[in-house]
């Protein structure tokens, strides 16, 4: 199935980040892995449907190039939509999670500071997820695209921290471009992400 280029969720540019990384963000960046998303699909299918395959193995082939692409294409396209998803707030913190996140890391502001310095930590994505396994709520980070991620985890909060995510707005500042994220974060969709995933059964 086609993937389609998905809007921003939101009109205007956001507190401290820009129209013009927001554009190359989403407009260039996402829309990109979007495109690569669907060439791989189309080339796997091909393969899936009677191609050849005979040259298969793990050191080089197309199967194992396209299958390793196909996952940071993916990964590339969803990671980015659970990031703008989340944003288009007025960083208000209300709801279920919010008690949630206070209860487990014992206190709120915990929480915040965590993530944050998880933010400062990681290469690329910081993603606060539902384990369902657990049925806990979880913090991983991820250096790349198809590296990090944990299988059974469902994004609720994601924020991308690579350079091309600030540097525009901020330089190398990073610690400000995350606590913009805070400011601009939408808690209400946040709570809808969170009561989606603990409805999951693993």
């Amino acid at each position: 199935m086609k993937t389609d280029v998905k809007p921003l969720p939101f009109d205007e540019p956001q507190n401290g980040i820009s129209e013009n990384t927001l554009a190359i963000h989403h407009d260039k960046l996402y829309a990109g892995y979007v495109a690569k998303k669907n060439e791989i699909a189309e080339k796997l299918n091909t393969l899936s449907h009677g191609g050849d395959v005979s040259s298969a193995n793990q050191t080089f082939s197309e199967l194992r190039a396209l299958k390793d692409g196909e996952t940071f294409a993916t990964n590339g396209v969803y990671l980015h939509e659970f990031y703008f998803d989340i944003l288009g707030g007025d960083g208000l913190t209300v709801g279920p999670l919010v008690d949630a996140l206070a209860e487990k890391y014992g206190s709120f502001e915990n929480f915040i500071n965590y993530f944050s310095a998880c933010g400062m930590a990681a290469r690329g994505w910081v993603v606060l997820c539902y384990d369902t396994r657990d049925a806990a709520l979880k913090i991983y980070t991820s250096d790349s695209h198809n590296l990090g991620g944990v299988w059974g985890c469902l994004p609720i909060i994601v924020l991308d921290v690579y350079e091309h995510a600030y540097f525009i707005d901020h330089g190398s500042d990073r610690k400000t471009y995350i606590q913009y994220f805070w400011k601009n974060l939408n808690w209400k969709k946040a709570n809808e992400f969170f009561d989606s995933a603990k409805s999951v059964k693993s």
